[in-house]
Order: C-alpha cells, then structure tokens, then sequence
C-alpha cells in the first residue's frame, strides 16, 4: 500500500528557533547501546550470509551472542571508565534470556528504551489491534525488568507501521528515535511525541561492516563531534553514538571505544547524557514555534 507519510513537516535545521542545553553545552551526546535477543531459527543480522538461511546457523548466530557473553561486559567496564550512561535499545526478550545483562544496568541506571520484542522479528505487517497488543507487551515487559517504563521507542531495524507513533503516545512514550534523519529533536504531528536524532552511519554495525578499522572508527566520531560543536554555536546539536556488543564489543576494536569516548569526555562543552534527558530537555524547553 502507499501512502504519504505525514508524521511530520519539513522544516530546514537554518530556519528553526534556537535550542539551548544545560550548563551552555552546545552538542548533547549519548551512547544507543543496542542489546538485543536473535531466535536461532529465524534470519538476521549477519556477518556471512552464505550460511543465515541454515537452521541451525552456527556461524551468525554464535557471532551474535559473543555480544550478550562477552562483548556487553567489555563495553560496560568501558562505559564505567567513563562515567558513561547508556541509553539501552532493548528487545523485550533480553529481560527473560539475558536478566544479568538487565541488573547490570539497573544498577547503572542506565535508560531503557523499547526496541521490539527480539531482532529476529520486523515490527511490521500489523494492523492496529495486533500492533497495539504487541507494543503493550513489550512495553510491560520491559517495565517489569527493569523497574522503569520505556519512553523512548526504536523498532527492530528502525521497523514502524503508519500506526506506531500513536499506539507509542498512548502508551505513554514521548519519543521515536527510527527517523534518523536531522542533528535535532523536533516534534511530532502525533501530540506530544517527538523525533531524537540516531544515527545509521556513526553506528559501529555499518561503520565495520563496511571494512572501516578501530583508528578509522576513533577519527569518524572525533570528525563528528567536530562539526557538529563548529555548527552548534547558535543553536544546539545532538550526536549518537550507536553500539552492538558483537561488533564494538569484540577484543581487537574495543580499545577504540574507550579512546573515543576518553576524548568526548574531555570535550568542555558537550552534554554527555542520555536519549530520556535530551528529550525531556527539549519536550520542556522548545520554542512552540518549532515546526
């Protein structure tokens, strides 16, 4: 079916009112931690897809959850190092295979968005009873894990239906992050719901599945937060850093991590935050205006 997407307006970032961070910072930064649940049965993210339609897929699907054994308590330490909370992409799922994964970060307080019930299914294909029932299921679910009920939503492969965004605010969230298409949050035409940036290309899934190696990654996110602090000194920016523990997470690349998030600490005026606090941030604080 085609149909024309009407969730939100074009209006260029040169022609908007100004935003402003706490403390004066001029690029918020968060780090999308994305932990997630595969089906062993089912196809999905891969790192040789000569062998993702075989059940078993011994090869992808061990790739896969090197990141839920390993590589998230690699990235942890890393974040601990830092004073680094991070915003969790969370496939319901985790909370039943993976709870240990779920404690370390309640104890972290980390933020908890919903994303999907596992990475093995598309949020699509639905109509709007199924898709409701299915987000109230994910969203208790999480909920009860974590103690916390998700604001922020990012589907399953940034999956959406046409009814997402209003099923979500009356579900109680206040953000999508699937629209990765600006450097800041504006609004919704879904009352109260707003877009945060997240990104596809400074995203360590694309980044080294493409060939880029660790020093590659460390200069791409330091060349990013650069222009986005050169541009930001009228009006305020947001920049995501998105991680999975079985990319970032392994040996030979997280060092590059910890490099890179040693010099965004360093930097004197970013707001190292979380994807919950800049959209309560600007959900408070946008000029009406904003288009």
């Amino acid at each position: 079916m085609t149909q024309d997407l009407n969730l939100f307006e074009y209006t260029p970032i040169t022609e908007r009112p100004t935003i402003t961070w706490p403390g004066g910072a001029r690029v918020a930064v968060y780090v999308g931690l994305n932990i997630e649940h595969f089906r062993l049965g089912s196809p999905s993210t891969s790192i040789w897809p000569g062998t993702a339609d075989l059940v078993p897929d011994a090869l992808n699907h061990g790739w896969r959850d090197y990141g839920a054994r390993v590589g998230i308590w690699r990235i942890t330490d890393i974040l601990d190092r830092h004073g680094v909370r991070a915003s969790v992409l969370l496939n319901s799922d985790v909370v039943h295979h993976y709870p240990q994964i779920v404690k370390a970060g309640v104890e972290r307080d980390w933020a908890w968005l919903a994303h999907g019930q596992t990475n093995s299914i598309l949020h699509t294909g639905m109509d709007r009873d199924d898709e409701r029932r299915v987000l109230t299921e994910i969203t208790d679910t999480i909920a009860e894990g974590t103690g916390h009920r998700p604001r922020g939503w990012m589907g399953p492969g940034l999956t959406e239906t046409f009814h997402t965004p209003e099923l979500l605010a009356d579900l109680g969230f206040r953000y999508l992050l699937d629209w990765t298409n600006d450097d800041q949050p504006y609004p919704l035409r879904v009352p109260g719901m707003i877009s945060v940036p997240y990104s596809v290309e400074l995203n360590d899934l694309m980044l080294f599945g493409t060939g880029t190696t660790g020093p590659e990654f460390l200069q791409i996110v330091t060349d990013q937060y650069e222009q986005l602090h050169a541009e930001s000194a009228h009006s305020g920016r947001v920049m995501a850093l998105a991680l999975h523990p079985f990319s970032i997470g392994q040996a030979f690349r997280a060092k590059y991590l910890d490099r890179a998030l040693a010099y965004l600490a360093a930097q004197p005026d970013i707001w190292l935050t979380t994807s919950d606090e800049i959209a309560e941030h600007y959900l408070r604080t946008a000029d009406p205006r904003r288009g």
